[in-house]
């Protein structure tokens, strides 16, 4: 009987203890968040917006201004390498979609046609000028689209930077699908390591990637946020219904669409070889395809560069939508129409 309560004993220091280090790491995190938000201060403004905040950060000045859309689970400082240099053409606005940055979760289905309404309404309550050039990354592909088919008369042109096609889970390999599902099995096992500041215990939620210390003070008061994990995962269980609204949208006229694409030759490092090159393939196909969403479209595949182009080419980016907003502004087409081109 002795030892018997001897074990109880030590089982019940163990589970006091993780109970203790689970408490200290959930403090620790919220209150690191706390402080770097406090640091950091509210870039740009925030917008009521049916209820809720929604964050919108301009800078520059001229016409047409640029609306920046981020890819799936980033927020406006994802364009740190981009934006600063666009504004001294125009003026530039990148904006965090609900749960991201410093807008504000909502409840509810956050498919294309929701995202695009919330974005619709945000232009309007900042007094953005319009028409606009509306730019998206990845997920952002199709927001674009739903955006187009309900607010033409918003627009001065679109940008597709590796630009997510609708549905496009049923064209790449079913490997990389089995690949993606289980990534979003693990979402919620990597929000609780995010809860208990394992994350930040590692350094992830402080490190600043190079060419993007300007932005360091908002990366570190926007990283390692539970609840953003909840907007992703939301995102992406919508991405079907996104598709299935979207998949019909366009073609939009001559409303002109530049298309920058990755570089079907870099194959992404963290799925088998031949999984990769296959949807490197079926990618490369859906972005030539995509322009036939206009009759002015142009697509650029940049060179050396993975998906994450305004990281990896962000010379490139800021010289062909610097000459995009030109040629919009001049009221000049293409000079090249319908053309795919490598730099």
């Amino acid at each position: 009987m002795g030892s018997h309560k001897l074990l109880a004993r030590i089982g019940t220091t163990i589970v006091l203890l993780c109970l203790l280090a689970g408490g200290s790491g959930v403090a620790y995190n919220a209150l690191s968040l706390r402080h770097y938000r406090q640091m950091a201060g509210v870039p740009g403004k925030l917008y009521d917006i049916g209820g809720y905040s929604m964050h919108l950060y301009c800078t520059g000045e001229g016409s047409p201004t640029i609306v920046l859309s981020s890819g799936l689970g980033d927020d406006f400082t994802g364009w740190a390498k981009v934006q600063p240099a666009l504004v001294r053409q125009t003026r530039v606005c990148s904006y965090d979609r609900a749960g991201f940055g410093w807008s504000e979760s909502r409840p509810g289905v956050q498919d294309a046609n929701a995202i695009s309404s919330q974005l619709h309404q945000l232009i309007g309550a900042a007094g953005v000028q319009r028409p606009f050039v509306l730019v998206g990354h990845s997920i952002s592909g199709i927001y674009l689209r739903s955006y187009a088919a309900h607010y033409p008369d918003d627009l001065a042109g679109l940008v597709f930077v590796d630009g997510a096609t609708p549905l496009q889970d049923d064209r790449i390999p079913k490997e990389l699908v089995k690949i993606q599902e289980e990534q979003r099995r693990q979402m919620p096992w990597q929000k609780l390591l995010m809860i208990l500041g394992w994350y930040r215990l590692q350094g992830v939620c402080t490190s600043i990637p190079p060419g993007f210390e300007a932005y360091s003070a908002w990366i570190k008061a926007d990283s390692c946020i539970p609840s953003q994990m909840d907007a992703m995962e939301n995102e992406l269980d919508a991405e079907r219904a996104s598709g299935e609204e979207t998949i019909h949208a366009g073609p939009f006229g001559n409303l002109p669409v530049l298309i920058l694409s990755r570089d079907p030759n870099v194959l992404a490092p963290n799925w088998p070889a031949a999984v990769s090159k296959a949807n490197s393939i079926a990618w490369n196909q859906m972005q030539e395809e995509a322009k036939s969403l206009s009759g002015q479209s142009r697509r650029i595949i940049a060179k050396g560069s993975d998906h994450y182009l305004q990281n990896d080419r962000p010379d490139l980016v800021i010289r062909e939508i610097g000459s995009f907003v030109e040629m919009i502004r001049d009221h000049q087409p293409f000079p090249d129409n319908r053309s795919t081109t490598e730099q």
